[in-house]
């Protein structure tokens, strides 16, 4: 009976450990902040191992200093950039490999046994995360709705015609357009915020049918490009898309005001590693940038919306106390921009002259 109960038991544990085993399998992907703090943790472990194997700490030092470099730039990154990921992985990887090379001491703590034996599951973890990553992104990209169309498909049915006398404008963007309540800072106008979180201007590219032109504005409102700078998209690349997007506007009888990128900061980098901007989006960048938007808007006729002057401090970067993460506008970000975009809206948007008075001939 103690056998059959003994066995029962062990069957038990290992379908427990199957089940688990399952479900870590079904979601491999960890969120941003579970990664990172894996990632930090597998650092700690290769530099408190070095220290109780000499020669390891020797041999260990590049590969312990590249996982540092990469989990340092993965905390500045936004989203969870795949290819920093690898650099990592392949790191600890030789990390270990050279663990089980090295010569150990006698005898050997078991308290660095443990953090090596924890080591190699951090890896295993990393492993798992990063081809889901990679499956995450293969998705994305061979997915029906790349650009995210459904994000608006109800609300774009829901918006009927634009008011005859009452402008419609469509504001496109990512999230700093994504997170302005609009309706709270322009009531009683016909402002319609199509900004998705994250997005480049390529994906906006995708969303002017359905998301601008379908609606019927007078005028569109882009503020696009800073992602794209921080994913290390060519501006090239990001000139000819909203070139293209100029062009779709244009061409549908919608006046296109084309907004500045706004500059960021570090100012709040001590309260959140993330928050250190200027590496990812670097300022040169942003000028660049926004000088050939100023020259484009005036070789083609259009608005230019000159945020970034009004925004940046005396260092070239953005005021301290617009944003609370080096970025995102807060609440005095959106306040000195409303006045910005109002007055590009406005001049725009020109009333037709009222029709000339017939003159009665006399009889």
């Amino acid at each position: 009976m103690k056998r059959r109960a003994f066995r029962g038991a062990v069957r038990g544990a290992l379908l427990i450990t199957v089940a688990a085993c399952a479900g870590a399998q079904q979601n491999p992907l960890l969120p941003g902040r579970e990664a990172l703090e894996l990632y930090q943790r597998a650092v700690q472990w290769m530099e408190s191992t070095a220290v109780a194997i000499p020669e390891l700490a020797r041999a260990g030092a590049p590969v312990t200093e590249n996982a540092r470099a990469a989990v340092l730039n993965l905390q500045r990154a936004s989203g969870q950039p795949a290819a920093l990921t690898h650099s990592l992985l392949v790191n600890l990887r030789a990390y270990l490999a050279l663990a089980d090379s090295v010569p150990k001491p006698y005898p050997f703590p078991e308290e660095a046994r443990r953090q090596l034996a924890e080591l190699r599951d951090a890896a295993v973890r990393i492993e798992a995360h990063f081809h889901a990553l990679l499956e995450q992104k293969d998705t994305l990209l061979r997915g029906a709705d790349r650009d995210n169309l459904r994000r608006y498909a109800e609300a774009n049915a829901r918006a009927g015609a634009p008011v005859p006398g009452k402008p419609r404008v469509v504001f496109l963007g990512d999230s700093i357009t994504d997170g302005w309540r609009l309706n709270e800072y322009f009531p009683e106008r016909d402002f319609i915020n199509r900004g998705i979180s994250g997005q480049i201007t390529g994906e906006m590219l995708g969303r002017m049918r359905a998301d601008v032109i379908a609606l019927k504005p007078a005028a569109m409102v882009v503020l696009a490009g800073t992602n794209d700078i921080a994913r290390g998209v060519p501006v090239s690349t990001i000139r000819n898309n909203l070139a293209m997007i100029a062009d779709l506007a244009v061409a549908s009888q919608i006046k296109p005001i084309f907004a500045s990128v706004l500059p960021v900061s570090d100012y709040h980098k001590d309260r959140n590693p993330q928050y250190e901007r200027t590496p990812g989006r670097p300022p040169a960048t942003i000028l660049a940038l926004n000088a050939w938007l100023a020259d484009f808007c005036r070789q083609r006729g259009f608005a230019y919306l000159d945020y970034f002057s009004k925004s940046v401090d005396s260092a070239g970067l953005l005021q301290a106390g617009l944003a609370d993460d080096g970025l995102h506008p807060n609440s005095a970000g959106y306040r000195l921009m409303a006045p910005l975009v109002l007055e590009a809206i406005e001049k725009t948007i020109v009333p037709p002259p009222p029709a000339p008075k017939r003159r009665r001939l006399p009889c």
